[in-house]
């Protein structure tokens, strides 16, 4: 008998834990890349989509199916941020990679606990920061790299809407960790300091809006407004530096990022002076972020290489929501990062 033997430009077998409204996505993706081989979910409606959706990949009610199967490499989790923690130990100690999304856990600890089990057990951790795979945003890392907007001065962005109510993390765990990761990929480095303030309405202790100060080496500063009791949808990050300054409006049809060659001039003997300029609207290649994403956790498991948003990414994400998180809890108190 002949045995064929697998081929390496084939992409990897993965499980999908969690299908509910983001893990939809995740599940189609997958599937157009050719990578899904099974989805495990506790709702039998939900597994009854993925079958007419997607035919020919396997349904489970636990994750232990994915966990015995030998031909599952490796698991994406889109389960509720309580369970990251939990799901994602399982699927390392069982000796397979792991695709986790955003928060890579809900304590600190519990996060170092996988990172150091990833490190331990040679295995590809990788945490779902969306927006540092978005084109958009790789754009404009491009300019901030190459010193286009000059000194950044200051950064802030607003992530609000009106629903998608979390009954198990608040606005700053469930919204703030896509601004953080932005932020400090653009920046480059971790905040010193963090002051957070907000306000619960809808449920006790589960904080429905949150203002966040950031305070970087040196004279940068960043801010963060996230709320799901907002009238409208709002997705806008803003950089200003010392030359130019750029503006991602996520929400947008059209001229998602746009460039600003404007600022303020000091002219000698005179008032300080507005420049303006017309706004440039910058192009990008168009693809969607979750599959360039996704394709980015499957090209890691195949080539073994560390992804753009490993553990250790994730790790630096959440120190800042730890910090923003006691702030909150402590009135607005700066709170060392």
């Amino acid at each position: 008998m002949v045995t064929r033997k697998p081929d390496p430009s084939a992409p990897p077998s993965v499980a999908l834990v969690g299908c509910g409204y983001w893990g939809r996505n995740i599940a189609r993706n997958l599937y157009q890349l050719g990578a899904l081989r099974l989805v495990c979910d506790t709702r039998a409606a939900a597994l009854a989509e993925v079958r007419a959706a997607h035919p020919g990949v396997r349904t489970a009610a636990t994750v232990a199916a994915a966990l015995k199967d030998p031909a599952v490499q490796a698991v994406a989790i889109a389960a509720p941020a309580v369970r990251h923690h939990a799901l994602a130990k399982q699927v390392l100690l069982a000796g397979k990679d792991v695709f986790v999304e955003k928060p890579l856990a809900l304590k600190l600890r519990e996060a170092e606990e996988l990172v150091a089990l990833a490190r331990e057990r040679r295995r590809v951790l990788m945490v779902g920061h969306l927006l540092e795979y978005h084109p958009a945003i790789l754009k404009l890392r491009e300019l901030v790299d190459a010193g286009e907007l000059g000194d950044i001065h200051h950064v802030y962005s607003n992530r609000l809407n009106l629903g998608k109510v979390r009954r198990e993390e608040n606005i700053l765990w469930s919204f703030a960790p896509h601004d953080i990761s932005v932020i400090h990929r653009l920046l480059g480095r971790m905040p010193t300091t963090a002051i957070t303030a907000g306000q619960h309405y809808l449920q006790h202790q589960i904080a429905d809006v949150t203002m966040t100060w950031l305070n970087f080496p040196g004279r940068t500063r960043a801010h963060i407004f996230v709320s799901w009791l907002h009238p409208y949808k709002e997705q806008r990050l803003v950089v200003v530096g010392s030359r130019r300054m750029a503006v991602f409006d996520d929400v947008a049809t059209e001229g998602k990022l746009k460039l600003y060659d404007q600022g303020i001039e000091w002219r000698q003997g005179a008032a300080p002076v507005i420049r303006r300029t017309a706004e440039a609207t910058l192009f990008f290649p168009q693809s969607e972020p979750l599959r360039e994403e996704l394709q980015h956790f499957l090209d890691c498991v195949r080539t073994r290489r560390t992804p753009r948003t490993d553990g250790r990414n994730g790790l630096r994400v959440l120190r800042v929501l730890d910090a923003c998180q006691r702030s909150l809890a402590a009135g607005g108190r700066p709170v060392k990062v």
